[in-house]
């Protein structure tokens, strides 16, 4: 058995601890039926595991509101209502009945026909996440069994989380105090559990194939989230090599932090703008202690996680007033809702369609759905009296999508003035660009769009046509190939034209040696995970500007990512130590890297 695995590194830093292998199977329920007799009393166990899942979740759902605030509390809520569905619920207790079957057995019976009916709908695959996390606690609960629960361990005992897949549900719910590390066999680094993994500052790995086969809960492993490697029962050698790294890390870190304060310009004092990206409201503080010039791309999807309810205009508008009133003066973009592909959450109701990533999603969705829509609009004209707050457009592909979006942000603004509502009289209205077809059609989006932001991590997903999560196609999905260098080279130089403001939002603005090429390419603008923006601070005033074209003209030469990646590490090279800025190689927020032994 071999005793390092590798996989993805996805978000950097160091953990040593006990594996916490997390295993989301299902029981084996035996098919057992009960006399005429106990028909009743199966109903009634049936009913207060029912009671029992329900107080478990409401005990995780306070957790999590004193930990981290009502927004991420909310992925409960529709677990809660899945487990308490009158109708599905009426179905097992006709089965019991009918049939004389035990609870369990009626229960998986059940189970079983939603599970297949969801299964293979990538549309469905959050609602499915949350569905199978009821049905197991509800089937454990009725056979007696404890099933894996995150909370239960001692106060002072730090684990890394093994485990088959982290959906960003899953990842909401882990205690940051306690997990130091996450290992998982799906996934790569764009993944949204990886985003939201690098965010908060927690050393990942994804991609681990065979992990569950091979790590043992208790196993002694040590991660390197920043390599994608995972030690089992590492030598006192390796974990001297560890400490190493923690440590010229950790010099690191000190020496960043006083760069936070400092401008972001190159040596040659050309201005670059470092915005934050924001996925969660506790990433607002984190963007501003790292020194965000703004919010280059809050995202709008977690209102929605877990709901069993859309959020309301007040609540939308009350949280864009949050985030603007942590950065004063500067600018906050919003994206619209990007629904559709994975993202399809339980409070909205979505068809079945064989290809989703091609499908019903982001602008396509809104535009279809003014109910959606116009209420966010009306949140962000609310939100942005007397702030700088901004409109953006996800997979846009048509003219027609903008000039229709901007259409309704009109008409909204009208009503509320009319309406006696106060609310900014207008909005600029930007676009993202993500797909081959936008990057054709910049030069027309240009004339419609009040800025461009580059989303990367969609836009190599559809020009590589390699599915951004599949970790088998990891080593192809890289937007370092030249298709991609040419497609950024273009869109910078359609802005440039058109006077327009161009930014990059997708991880590739966090990757220091990437964030190098960006500017070598005339890009002015990156929007970063929080804990990257000290670090591409740092790059950006130290590799002097003519070095950053040198080493674009190169990559805009070259034949291969391969070329690419060699080119930039060579002329960054000269002037940084290229082992610290590998790619993804950020620093954890707050210095979240795990004690090793000494």
């Amino acid at each position: 058995m071999a005793r390092i695995i590798r996989g993805i590194g996805v978000s950097p830093g160091i953990a040593f601890a006990p594996a916490m292998v997390v295993r989301w199977d299902f029981p084996e329920v035996p098919d057992r039926t009960v006399r005429a007799e106990q028909v009743e009393e199966e109903v009634s166990r049936l009913r207060a595991a029912v009671d029992h899942v329900v107080s478990q979740l409401h005990d995780l759902e306070q957790r999590v509101l004193r930990r981290a605030g009502p927004e991420e509390a909310r992925i409960f809520d529709a677990q809660t209502l899945m487990a308490q569905d009158k109708e599905f619920l009426a179905s097992v207790e006709t089965l019991i009945r009918n049939n004389q079957l035990s609870a369990e057995t009626a229960y998986e019976f059940k189970a079983l026909e939603i599970r297949n009916l969801w299964s293979g709908q990538a549309r469905l695959r959050e609602r499915l996440a949350d569905l199978h996390a009821i049905q197991l606690r509800m089937l454990n609960q009725l056979m007696g069994r404890s099933g894996p629960e995150l909370w239960a361990m001692p106060a002072d005992e730090q684990v890394v989380v093994i485990a088959h897949e982290l959906s960003p549900g899953l990842t909401v719910q882990l205690d940051r105090d306690h997990v130091v590390g996450l290992v998982s066999e799906e996934g790569t680094r764009t993944a949204h559990a990886a985003i939201l993994a690098h965010s908060l500052g927690i050393p990942a790995v994804m991609g681990a194939a065979g992990a569950l086969a091979q790590i043992a809960g208790g196993t002694m492993v040590l991660i390197d989230g920043q390599a994608g490697t995972v030690v089992l029962n590492p030598t006192r050698g390796e974990l001297e090599d560890a400490q190493t790294q923690v440590s010229r890390r950790h010099k690191l870190e000190l020496q960043l932090e006083g760069i936070v304060e400092q401008p972001a310009v190159t040596p040659s004092g050309r201005p670059i703008l470092l915005m934050g990206n924001v996925d969660l409201p506790e990433e607002i503080e984190a963007a501003v202690r790292n020194g965000a010039q703004g919010v280059g791309l809050l995202r709008t999807e977690f209102l929605l996680t877990g709901r069993a309810t859309l959020p309301t205009e007040d609540e939308q508008a009350e949280y864009f007033r949050r985030v603007a009133l942590s950065f004063p003066e500067r600018t906050v973009v919003i994206r619209s809702y990007d629904l559709g592909g994975d993202k399809f959450p339980a409070a909205f109701k979505a068809p079945q369609e064989a290809n989703p990533f091609l499908g019903w999603r982001s602008i396509r969705v809104c535009l279809d759905e003014p109910e959606v829509f116009r209420p966010q609009i009306r949140a962000v004209l609310r939100a942005a009296v007397g702030r700088d707050i901004q409109l953006m457009l996800p997979l846009v592909t048509r003219v027609e999508e903008v000039l229709e979006a901007r259409a309704m942000v009109e008409e909204e603004a009208e009503a509320l003035r009319r309406a006696g509502v106060r609310a900014a009289p207008s909005l600029l209205v930007g676009v993202m660009i993500e797909t081959p077809a936008a990057v054709v059609m910049a030069d027309r989006l240009a004339e419609v769009s009040a800025f461009f932001s580059v989303g990367t991590n969609d836009l190599t997903q559809y020009t590589m046509a390699v599915d951004r999560g599949n970790a088998r196609l990891a080593d192809r999905f890289t937007p370092h190939d030249p298709s991609i260098v040419r497609q950024l080279h273009r869109v910078a130089e359609v802005g440039r034209e058109a006077g327009l403001p161009v930014s990059v939002c997708g991880e590739m603005a966090s990757e220091p040696l990437s964030a190098v090429l960006l500017i070598g390419l005339g890009i002015d603008r990156l929007s970063v995970s929080p804990p990257a923006l000290p670090l591409v601070k740092w790059v950006v005033r130290t590799v002097p500007e003519e070095a950053a074209r040198r080493a674009a003209d190169e990559a805009l030469a070259a034949a291969s990512a391969d070329q690419v990646s060699r080119a930039l590490r060579a002329v960054v090279g000269e002037y940084l130590d290229v082992r610290l800025l590998d790619p993804h190689s950020a620093l954890p927020g707050r210095g979240r890297v795990a004690s090793l032994p000494h």
